[in-house]
């Protein structure tokens, strides 16, 4: 897979001017610009959740009223689910990396990519404007009757903010799909695809097919708020299941659009880090289509107290067991690729098995919401936050952190300190651990989310919760502020400081406009650390 690497202009040094940027074309910009957006978000939400936990530190919740709590936990809702957690991975690295990984010069659409950040930017503006101008408190689930009759604060223009989002997701998932079909390089075929890469592919068919459908209902949301047509509110003659049915429809695959290339950002770090090629790639690229597939038949596990049938409940319960297999595959896997490999602990690999550990920890978890029983006893508790937070927070956001490090010296051409960047990771993952295994207590002791009240008794765990978010917070300032500092005191690069085997290494750092000098030729697999450990022998 070798190919001459030619430095040439980059995109960061072609042109500067802040117009030149806001027209780009180019993938890697377009990237670039998603990674402020996301980020500035990203702390929006959380400035958010550090009210709320500063609140929760006494029974009472002296530091704020109800009514504000209410907008705050909102708040930070709306913001980290749709406007981070889905759409950091793919429209960050997935941008930046697809074409680079299949050996083409830019997405099949470029100006589609930067019609998608410009659609993202203007339902942010929406949120962020329905937030500031007086609040939302209806959850970020806006279950019916609270976005309807029963809520007075700017329900509308969130909505239209996130049905704006939402069709930013499509166009990036459209241009992903087609992307990956017609300019993969001569000699790449599906089985020489980086897992990475299936990954991004199988959540673009989720951002296709279900994001249409929770659009549909925030819509109807709309027209029932507006003008009293009975859709979903009871007391209009609507249904209130229809809505949880259209929405849980996509926020359960959105789940997995979430997690799903964080997955694939793991697979090509475990083998980078153990110099091992990839254990049962196939099985492991298969998988990403599995969870993919049955992702859209198991949103009703979020309904077992709502009303359901109970054989309906029964099956959706089993299919709720059943998605948890292909994820194990991928443990497994990345477990048997670790085994007897040279294990080096950088901070991409740190934050991997980070991943590992508290994905693993948040999917058993999630077995006990599958089970009638138990979500009976434990639903709407902390638990479910404790177990929601493991795999978005813990793991997603963890696989995030673990891509950006990898990659990082490739975006930009500088190192960042190899000594802060392990203190970070270690730092964010004990953290996450004493932030929501308290939850987890509390949860199954019958603490409900989303009260700004609870009994005294549940008082030490709520401290420890919230003492263990401020060292959590400390943890994510850290990489903010070196990897920012690496752009002018950073080490040089090099095209390949990780000795990886990918396409995007064969290329300089920063990459060229262009990403190649000529069109490479895939000769071999993407994960050959074999090939490359007989060569260094020799």
């Amino acid at each position: 897979m070798s190919i001459a690497i030619q430095p040439r202009e980059n995109y960061l040094n072609t042109t500067t001017g802040v117009l030149s940027w806001l027209l780009t074309k180019d993938h890697k910009r377009i990237a670039l610009l998603y990674l402020i957006t996301v980020t500035v978000m990203f702390f929006l939400g959380g400035v958010a959740i550090t009210i709320v936990r500063l609140n929760l530190m006494t029974p009472d919740s002296g530091l704020v009223s109800a009514d504000t709590y209410n907008k705050l936990f909102t708040m930070h809702g709306v913001i980290m689910v749709f406007f981070f957690l889905v759409p950091v991975v793919p429209t960050v690295l997935g941008n930046f990396c697809l074409p680079l990984m299949i050996g083409a010069k830019d997405l099949a659409f470029p100006r589609l990519n930067l019609a998608s950040w410009y659609l993202f930017v203007l339902g942010a503006v929406w949120a962020l404007y329905a937030m500031l101008a007086g609040g939302l408190d209806t959850g970020w689930t806006f279950y019916t009757p609270y976005t309807t009759s029963s809520s007075h604060s700017n329900v509308i223009p969130a909505l239209i903010g996130i049905v704006i989002v939402g069709f930013s997701s499509i166009l990036t998932g459209l241009n992903f799909i087609v992307t990956v079909h017609r300019l993969r390089a001569p000699g790449l075929t599906w089985w020489r695809l980086p897992i990475f890469v299936w990954t991004i592919y199988a959540t673009s068919f989720i951002f296709l097919l279900a994001t249409p459908t929770v659009a549909m209902a925030l819509i109807l949301e709309i027209v029932e708020r507006l003008w009293g047509i009975g859709i979903f509110d009871p007391a209009l003659g609507g249904d209130p299941l229809l809505f949880q049915h259209l929405f849980w429809f996509y926020s359960h695959p959105a789940v997995y659009i979430m997690i799903l290339p964080g997955m694939g950002i793991v697979s090509e770090v475990i083998p980078c880090f153990s110099r091992k090629n990839l254990y049962g790639y196939t099985f492991v690229a298969l998988s990403s289509f599995g969870i993919a597939s049955l992702s859209f038949l198991v949103w009703a596990h979020h309904m077992f107290v709502a009303g359901i049938s109970l054989y309906a409940a029964m099956i959706f319960s089993l299919l709720s067991y059943l998605v948890a297999v292909p994820s194990a595959i991928k443990v497994f896997n990345w477990t048997a690729t670790l085994y007897k490999g040279s294990i080096s602990f950088e901070a991409p690999m740190l934050y991997a098995l980070g991943f590992v550990c508290l994905f693993t920890a948040g999917g058993l978890t999630g077995l006990f919401l599958a089970c009638l029983g138990m979500d009976m006893h434990v639903h709407d508790t902390y638990f479910v936050i404790a177990h929601f937070h493991f795999i978005m927070v813990g793991g997603m956001v963890m696989a995030y952190m673990s891509g950006l490090h990898y990659w990082w010296p490739k975006i930009t051409g500088r190192m960042y300190s190899e000594w802060w960047s392990k203190l970070s990771a270690l730092i964010i993952f004990i953290g996450f651990f004493l932030t929501f295994l308290p939850q987890f207590i509390v949860g199954y002791a019958g603490m409900p989310r989303r009260y700004n009240h609870y009994p005294p008794e549940f008082q030490v765990w709520n401290v420890m919760s919230s003492a263990g978010a401020s060292i959590l917070g400390v943890g994510y300032v850290l990489p903010l502020c070196y990897l920012i500092l690496s752009l002018w005191y950073g080490k040089p690069a090099g095209p390949n400081p990780w000795g990886a085997t990918g396409l995007e290494w064969q290329t300089p750092s920063p990459p060229p406009t262009e990403n190649f000098a000529t069109t490479p030729v895939v000769v071999r697999g993407p994960y050959e650390y074999h090939v490359e450990k007989a060569q260094n022998e020799l």
